[in-house]
C-alpha cells in the first residue's frame, strides 16, 4: 500500500498532536478540501451548523450525521475549523463526509430554498420532531448551545422542530440534540 509505519516514544506521540489523546495512532495527511456551495443541490438531506464553535460538538455530529445518512454537513461561523480534532472526535467519519465552509449562512439559505429545499431549525420552541413529516430535500439547522438560532436565521427557516423531553427539561447538548434529531428526520 506505500504506507510507511514508525514506531515512536509515547512522549514524542504526544508531542506531535495538538491536545487530545491520539489513542495510540497518527497519521500525517494532507489537509481536507472542502466542496463548494453547488454541491449541496445535489444532495437530499443536509446538516448545517451555525456558530457551532465547540469542535467536540463538531465531530459529535459529523460522527453521528455520517451514521445516520446525511449527505453533506455545513460548517458556518466559523473562520477555520480545527480538522485534526473533529477528525479525532469523529472517529474518522470527517474524512468521508462531504462538507462545505460558509461565511454568509443566509446566501446558502436561499441557494436551498431555490433549489427545493425546506429548511427546518432546531429550536425549543418548535414544533415536536415526533409530530412532523420531511420532505425528501431537507436541512436541519442547528445552533450553538448558548445562543442557539439567530433572530434573522429563524426568520428564514420553514419549520422549528424540538425534541419533546421529560421532567421539566429544556435543553441537550447539542451533539446529543443533533443526533437525535438527525435520526428522527432520516
Amino acid at each position: 500500500m506505500g504506507i510507511e509505519v514508525k514506531r515512536i516514544p509515547e512522549n514524542a506521540a504526544q508531542s506531535m498532536v495538538k491536545g487530545g489523546n491520539h489513542q495510540g495512532y497518527i497519521a500525517e495527511m494532507s489537509a481536507l478540501v472542502p466542496y463548494a456551495s453547488p454541491f449541496l443541490k445535489k444532495c437530499e438531506f443536509i446538516v448545517i451548523l451555525s456558530s457551532i464553535t465547540d469542535m467536540g460538538n463538531i465531530g459529535s455530529l459529523v460522527r453521528s450525521a455520517y451514521a445516520l445518512g446525511v449527505d453533506a454537513m455545513v460548517i458556518s461561523g466559523i473562520k477555520e475549523p480545527n480538522f485534526e480534532s473533529i477528525i479525532r472526535t469523529s472517529s474518522g467519519a470527517a474524512l468521508d463526509l462531504p462538507f462545505v465552509i460558509i461565511h454568509n449562512i443566509h446566501d446558502v439559505m436561499h441557494e436551498l430554498k431555490q433549489s427545493g429545499f425546506t429548511l427546518y431549525g432546531a429550536m425549543a420552541e418548535g414544533v415536536s420532531v415526533r409530530e412532523m413529516s420531511f420532505t425528501s430535500k431537507r436541512a436541519l439547522i442547528l445552533g450553538s448551545e448558548g445562543e442557539g438560532l439567530s433572530g434573522r436565521i429563524q426568520k428564514g427557516i420553514d419549520h422549528g422542530i424540538s425534541i419533546p423531553m421529560a421532567h421539566d427539561f429544556d435543553s441537550l447538548n447539542v451533539g446529543v440534540a443533533g443526533a437525535i434529531l438527525m435520526e428522527r428526520m432520516r
